[in-house]
């Protein structure tokens, strides 16, 4: 690979010589601008403002232009004798963990290469350094006619320098989060892990560029004549989000679709429709409504009748709160009524009582017992209701 700077890397004592080379490239497909008439390719020349000639390259210089207008004009050997220590030199200026620097500081990325026989000790002694200490080192150097910041780090076997945005470069993200109040419930929290979880990691050596194969695949095409233009669906985008634990339902199931992952159904990852037609109400029995009341049918009837079904996929909480307190008020007095029987029955075997007088007593109790049970039927009628 070409390199485009020459120069050395300074650790403490240590020079380093070194070649930088870029270590990425663009794959973009550019276009030129034409003359849409008769398909003539639009060129920009260089043309002096003042006496409206064309200007070539080896006359054009560089010049600072002042707020009234007036350019100073600076050259090359002006930019050389600046006394900046990084005009050939990578200076290192710290080791820091990799975790300080903010990604959005990171810019273009180059490989270093050992320059010449000499470099290859001080080169591999650096990087085994920054392997071992699992750091980064923090550089100063000059590109372009700039001083900048970079980044070394190790990349296989090669120590790799990123190009790195001086601080007070970035800007404060103020205005940028939305105003309003949101708070986020632990459900929809749960689906969003759920959903991160099933779309899982990527190999990112697998993914590449899409729009440009189909810009690539139209050019060969018109190139050939075989070329036949159709109409491109795309959807709606911007749309608001209705329901938000639905699209997160949706979102998962179709993640596992993807993956050819069985639906588990409607729960933690799985939506409600999976089970039944789509968009139906589902009713729901809670379990306390199924079981049997210990002392008889009628009040396991009664409690499954007072017992709340869900509106809308979802339970009433006032309607199941009222049936509980009707439910446990018939029951107290239910049981106090059958503790007076007892207590009668005890006191007339004890006390040689006459049987007319226990029949009566126990008869007192029965109906104490049926006026608390029609007084609780009303009152769950109403809370089914």
């Amino acid at each position: 690979m070409r390199s485009i700077w020459n120069g050395a890397i300074s650790f403490g004592l240590v020079s380093i010589p070194i070649k930088l080379v870029n270590a990425t490239e663009s794959h973009s497909i550019s276009f030129r601008q034409i003359h849409l008439g008769d398909g003539g390719r639009i060129r920009y020349r260089k043309v002096c403002e003042l006496d409206g000639e064309e200007v070539p390259g080896d006359e054009i210089g560089k010049g600072y232009e002042e707020a009234d207008g007036s350019i100073i004009p600076i050259t090359d050997e002006d930019l050389a004798q600046l006394p900046i220590a990084t005009a050939r030199t990578i200076e290192i200026m710290s080791f820091v963990p990799a975790d300080e620097i903010d990604p959005l500081q990171m810019g273009a990325a180059y490989y270093l290469a050992a320059n010449g026989a000499t470099a290859a000790k001080p080169y591999t002694l650096l990087r085994e350094a920054l392997k071992r200490s699992r750091k980064v080192a923090i550089a100063k150097y000059a590109l372009r006619g700039r001083e900048r910041l970079g980044m070394l780090r190790v990349v296989d076997d090669v120590i790799a320098m990123h190009g790195l945005l001086w601080p007070d470069e970035i800007r404060a993200p103020e205005g940028v989060a939305p105003d309003a109040d949101v708070s986020v419930r632990d459900a929809e929290l749960d689906l969003a892990d759920a959903l991160m979880a099933t779309l899982g990691e990527v190999e990112l050596s697998s993914l590449h560029d899409d729009y440009r194969e189909a810009v690539e695949a139209m050019i060969a095409a018109k190139a050939g004549g075989a070329f036949e233009p159709s109409e491109a669906v795309v959807e709606p985008a911007g749309g608001q989000v209705i329901d938000l634990m639905a699209a997160l339902e949706k979102s998962v199931q179709a993640a596992k679709a993807s993956r050819g992952e069985a639906d588990g159904g409607a729960g933690a990852g799985g939506s409600a429709e999976a089970g039944g037609e789509a968009g139906a109400e589902a009713e729901v029995t809670p379990i306390r409504g199924r079981r049997k009341a210990v002392g008889g049918g009628g009040r396991g009837k009664a409690a499954a009748a007072a017992a709340p079904k869900a509106v809308g996929g979802k339970k009433s909480t006032a309607a199941s709160a009222a049936a509980k307190k009707t439910a446990s008020g018939a029951a107290k007095k239910t049981a106090r009524a059958a503790k007076s029987t007892a207590k009668t029955a005890k006191s007339t075997a004890a006390g040689g009582k006459s049987a007319a007088s226990a029949a009566k007593s126990t008869s007192a109790a029965a109906k104490k017992t049926a006026g608390a049970a029609k007084k609780a039927a009303p009152a769950r009628k109403r809370t089914s209701a």
